[in-house]
């Protein structure tokens, strides 16, 4: 902790402009340079300073706007993800609905309703700016950047955290998929918030 007194009598202006660069530098030193820089859900915030990651997956930039770990969200989570061309999401499903709406760029979205013992051949939707994709619960889907241009969607799913189940295709059975749970996008966080203090 910093306490800085300054008294207009027997400082001067320099020693004021320094006392509050060095409030600048420890405020910004201990939230915006920290990996969970966010505490608490902000009324108004500048969404250019939350914190981007590709969590190793080429070609993604994500960005957490709301989310339980981060902000204590407990319906809902709001994410901001860039897909360069090329690049995705893997095949799978989870235990939310999940609503993209499409900022710029296109693509393509892979659903398969999963009724059966395996998700399936896909319907194919292509996707563009100001497009809205509404993802029923438990459908298998994948979107892609199958454009020239970055994909920018901001997509909202509820009940957080969710299950996520992964496939390694569109015919690998349900009782094969990979389960993810309790999924985190910003896991490194939860896991600094529960660190021990003694």
């Amino acid at each position: 902790m910093i306490l800085l007194s300054v008294s207009s009598s027997s400082s001067s202006p320099i020693a004021a402009v320094l006392s509050v660069a060095l409030l600048l530098i420890y405020f910004s030193e201990a939230t915006l340079g920290a990996p969970c820089p966010i505490n608490g859900f902000p009324i108004v915030r500048n969404i250019s300073e939350l914190p981007q990651d590709n969590y190793g997956r080429l070609g993604l930039s994500h960005m957490t706007v709301a989310g339980s770990v981060l902000h204590g969200m407990k319906e809902v989570e709001i994410w901001l993800q860039t897909f360069a061309p090329g690049s995705g999401t893997p095949i799978h499903r989870h235990s939310c609905e999940e609503v993209f709406v499409v900022l710029k760029g296109n693509g393509t979205l892979y659903l398969a309703e999963t009724h059966g013992s395996f998700p399936g051949k896909p319907i194919e939707f292509q996707i563009c700016a100001n497009s809205t994709i509404h993802i029923p619960i438990n459908d298998a889907h994948q979107v892609k950047n199958t454009g020239h241009e970055d994909l920018q969607v901001l997509v909202i799913i509820s009940r957080p955290p969710i299950k996520v189940f992964a496939y390694d295709d569109w015919f690998m059975p349900h009782t094969a998929a990979r389960l993810k749970f309790p999924y985190y996008w910003d896991e490194q966080c939860l896991q600094e918030s529960q660190k021990d203090e003694l």
